[in-house]
């Protein structure tokens, strides 16, 4: 491993630890491989390190335990582990401690951009390349660039995701309040359900992630979904105006009173429960959120009263920007390659996984985007639910995507936007000094990688 990468590894997980701390497509018939590897039929174990955890997650833990069924019984001696870890555990802080040692699991769940891209740069992720060909999938994918380093394939997307604004249909018509054309009008519903006594937004702040969804979309309106490509490259600052207008836009929400007070400590299920109770009346989060209100044992009541629609432009007729990417999958350790029954029950797995069927039974059952190519008719007749329609519909009206900011930026300054937006709600800073603090750290950033 190089020197540099190494450091690189190292200040990731350093930089982890701190957060944390201071946080308290059908496949071709093919065949993948024979099973005659070393070993006959000699048991073997590999590890999947996946992020199913919690009743919100249930449907995709269902999936994943079908596809190591089918796995294990088309390779013979295979067992397979399920380690279960917390997300954001597993990002900052598991999964980086492993890479830095040089020892991930065979399996494991993984962000393709920036992650994967350091990880597979020191030779510690597979190359997935030759198995996609030889399975015949390669070219199924919508997009496969956030896990592609140097033109070879390290990891494969589950899905792919949009954010938007989840609101309470029901609601919305007892008061005749139509899905705003502009953030003029989103600010008016806003005010209106002020005054009626209940919360504009449901928000939980305590990961800095969810609320960072509003801000990123915000400042991606404001200044342009182009920006955030320049902050690595220092084309572009994190102390532009537009940049500016757009976080303020956030702050100006917060002291308005358009959250729950007191969200730096709620936790992410938290926001879900503010709009299942009818306490507040939107939310903004990713598209997967569609599982929890249309799942009876989760959202009682509220099944078939949740709609959906984007973030709207600062002006009406202005483009609809809306993040969307295929950023969070599975990659699999370079030392596989070393083992052929290990490669083989690799191959295996990603037959099983990356599937029309899986695909489409990921989109019914878990409301989850599918990442390979599938026809719209065959995905809206996969699911009438009016939820999913609405989804659907959102994403027909993206006129500008982008990736979420921390597939864009280095880890450091990830941190420093996730500690800015947490004092800014908090009324430590205002938007502009936290942004001077951020830039400040990207120019650190940039120089280090120089």
């Amino acid at each position: 491993m190089k020197k540099k990468g190494l450091a690189l590894l190292m200040t990731l997980l350093f930089v982890s630890s701190t957060l944390l701390s201071a946080c308290g497509g059908k496949t071709a018939d093919k065949p993948s491989g024979g099973s005659d590897g070393a070993g006959g039929n000699e048991p073997f174990e590999i590890t999947i390190r996946h992020t199913q955890v919690g009743e919100a997650k249930k449907f995709r833990l269902a999936l994943l335990n079908d596809v190591v069924s089918k796995t294990e019984a088309a390779v013979p001696g295979l067992k397979i582990k399920l380690d279960a870890v917390d997300s954001e555990v597993n990002r900052k802080e598991k999964l980086r401690g492993e890479m830095a040692a040089g020892k991930p699991p065979e399996v494991f769940d993984v962000f393709g951009s920036p992650d994967a891209g350091v990880f597979s740069k020191e030779g510690l992720m597979l190359d997935l390349t030759p198995i996609l060909e030889e399975l015949g999938i390669k070219d199924k994918f919508s997009t496969l660039d956030p896990f592609t380093y140097d033109g070879k394939i390290y990891g494969l997307p589950i899905g792919i995701s949009i954010e938007g604004i989840f609101y309470n249909k029901e609601y919305f018509s007892q008061k005749g309040l139509s899905v705003p054309k502009s953030l003029t009008e989103l600010e008016q519903i806003a005010e209106t359900i002020k005054a009626d006594g209940k919360i504009p937004f449901a928000q939980s702040s305590k990961d800095a992630w969810i609320p960072l969804m509003t801000t990123n979309n915000l400042w991606s309106y404001y200044a342009g979904p182009e920006v955030t490509y320049g902050f690595k490259t220092g084309e572009s600052k994190w102390t532009d105006p537009k940049v500016v207008e757009g976080v303020k836009k956030h702050q100006e929400w917060v002291e308005k009173g358009y959250f729950k007070k007191g969200e730096l400590g709620f936790e992410y299920a938290d926001m879900r429960n503010q709009i299942i109770s009818g306490e507040a009346m939107m939310m903004m989060d990713g598209s997967w959120a569609n599982s929890v209100f249309r799942d009876p044992e989760q959202a009682g009541d509220m099944v078939g009263k949740v709609g959906y629609f984007n973030l709207p432009p600062v002006k009406e007729g202005d483009p609809v920007i809306v993040m969307s990417d295929a950023n969070n999958g599975y990659g699999f350790s370079a030392a596989v390659a070393e083992d052929p029954r290990k490669l083989q029950a690799v191959k295996e797995f990603i037959k099983n996984m990356w599937t029309d069927e899986m695909q489409l039974r990921g989109l019914k059952e878990d409301g989850v985007l599918p990442a390979m190519t599938i026809d719209l008719a065959k995905m809206n007749s996969t699911s009438d639910d009016p939820l999913m329609q609405d989804i659907f519909k959102g994403v027909s009206e993206i006129d500008k995507s982008y990736p979420a900011f921390d597939a864009l930026v280095q880890a450091d300054v990830n941190t420093a936007v996730s500690l800015g937006i947490q004092q800014v709600i908090g009324g430590e800073l205002d938007a502009a000094k936290m942004l001077e603090n951020i830039q400040a750290v990207q120019e650190a950033a940039n120089a280090a990688e120089k």
